[in-house]
């Protein structure tokens, strides 16, 4: 069965995409035995880092462990950033990083750092001319 991811799209072109769908899907494989825990559970090591020391709490336990909550982390790329992105480490940086004058993307990946778990939740777009003050002026 393939499962699509649901977008949600804004009064902009621009366009947000949620991956949830797909991760319940996954968790249900591996518990099923359709996918090997250890396929679902293959965290990058640095990605594990960031979500302990930068991951927010998403108040849901682990799909696949259930022995811990999984946490949110996300991570920007664009141009003038670092080829591996950058994770903002909190809501204000975030948001200074979406409203950059260049185009970035921002992933938000969702980890458990107890068994390795990690799924993309969401993508989204940011800066360029998807800024407010940009569409705003681009009117005047």
């Amino acid at each position: 069965m393939v499962v699509s991811p649901r977008a949600t799209f804004s009064t902009t072109s621009e366009a947000s995409v949620e991956y949830r769908l797909l991760r319940d899907a996954l968790a249900k494989a591996v518990r099923l035995g359709k996918i090997a825990k250890t396929d679902a559970c293959d965290a990058h090591p640095e990605l594990v880092r960031a979500a302990t020391n930068l991951g927010k709490p998403t108040g849901e336990t682990c799909p696949v462990c259930e022995e811990r909550g999984t946490v949110e982390v996300t991570y920007v790329f664009g141009a003038k950033l670092p080829a591996g992105g950058t994770c903002p480490t909190n809501k204000t940086e975030l948001n200074r990083l979406l409203r950059r004058e260049e185009p970035v993307q921002a992933y938000t990946v969702e980890v458990c750092t107890a068994c390795r778990f990690h799924h993309l939740l969401k993508r989204y777009p940011g800066g360029g001319e998807s800024t407010p003050a940009k569409r705003k002026g681009a009117r005047s």
